[in-house]
């Protein structure tokens, strides 16, 4: 296989928020919303982002958009450290990324029209309103949707037509990388089929870049190429996706694949293993390794030490003392 450049470098990230002790405590508590992680992106696949609630990977997503400042470490996009980018490489990075948010409808003026939704990023980049304006039809029609729909408002069209249309506008600055946040979650099986397979029809075409963030892991498993697999603001696993979907190695991967849906009526009889026990606090983080208090494997040292990463091919890493 080709060797792919890396196009997002993500090293020692930290992100950290601090919040208000109760009324009668002083001081202020930290949440590590992302602790440390360094990780690359390759041109051209589609990477998978997956976890529980509170495992950080919006607070990802916000950091590499730069809609939230980094506290530590950095994020390189071709290679410019977007903590440290002027102005117009700030910019260039504004028409390189794209980002498409868990609920279109809530992204798109109820009292704009398709087309002026879609024009409106060309504009706020410099493009002429008569050229913005030939850029909408043409994305519409990437997305498979006629002509007529540049006039709709976002209350006259359905789930899917509104996700058709944030993908829409989101392709019309011609990104190189696209971040989807949750791209399916509102939409019916049926149409979550549709958008995928339109998703994986625009990759292919344009040669885009995917990070897809998704509590579903059969949308993992149909659209990424490799997937991360995040617990409390850590990464715990990451590899090619056929690997972790059916040979996981940490316990936390194991126990997210089995409590996902089977689909295959075939092995719907066999038995699951279901993970005990609520996600920790980001606030008061467990000593040694963070799912030591509900992992069925874990050891003495597991509770007084972290674990490192631990290759197991040249392509799959995993944080974990039994994996050593």
């Amino acid at each position: 296989m080709e060797q792919r450049n890396t196009v997002i470098h993500l090293e020692h990230v930290r992100k950290e928020f601090s919040v208000d002790n109760r009324f009668f405590s002083k001081g202020k508590r930290t949440v590590k919303a992302v602790n440390d992680l360094t990780l690359d992106i390759k041109k051209g696949e589609i990477l998978g982002l997956v976890g529980e609630s509170g495992s950080g990977k919006t607070t990802l997503a916000r950091v590499i958009l730069s809609l939230t400042k980094i506290t530590g470490g950095s994020v390189l996009v071709d290679g410019v450290d977007i903590g440290k980018a002027s102005k117009e490489e700030k910019k260039e990075f504004r028409r390189k990324v794209a980002v498409m948010f868990q609920d279109p409808a809530s992204n798109l003026n109820p009292r704009e029209t398709v087309e002026s939704s879609i024009m409106r990023p060309l504009v706020l980049h410099g493009m002429p309103k008569k050229e913005a304006r030939k850029k909408a039809l043409e994305t519409l029609r990437s997305v498979k949707m006629d002509e007529r729909y540049l006039y709709s408002y976002p209350h006259q069209l359905s789930g899917g037509q509104l996700q058709r249309i944030a993908i829409a506008r989101a392709l019309a600055i011609d990104p190189q990388i696209m971040i989807l946040d949750e791209p399916t979650s509102a939409l019916d099986v049926s149409v979550q089929a549709q958008i995928l397979n339109l998703l994986l029809d625009l990759q292919e075409q344009r040669n885009l870049t995917y990070l897809v963030i998704t509590h579903d892991l059969n949308v993992i498993r149909y659209i990424s190429d490799r997937v991360v697999v995040m617990y409390l603001g850590k990464m715990v696993e990451v590899g090619p996706t056929d690997v972790i979907c059916t040979n996981p190695s940490h316990p936390y991967t194991k126990a997210l694949m089995a409590a996902s849906p089977i689909l295959d009526p075939t092995l719907r009889g066999r038995e699951k293993s279901i993970m005990k026990g609520d996600p920790g606090s980001l606030i008061h983080l467990p000593e040694g390794c963070h799912f030591h208090p509900r992992c069925p494997c874990a050891m003495a040292l597991c509770a007084k030490e972290e674990p490192g990463c631990t290759a197991l091919a040249e392509d799959h890493q995993v944080w974990c003392h039994l994996c050593k």
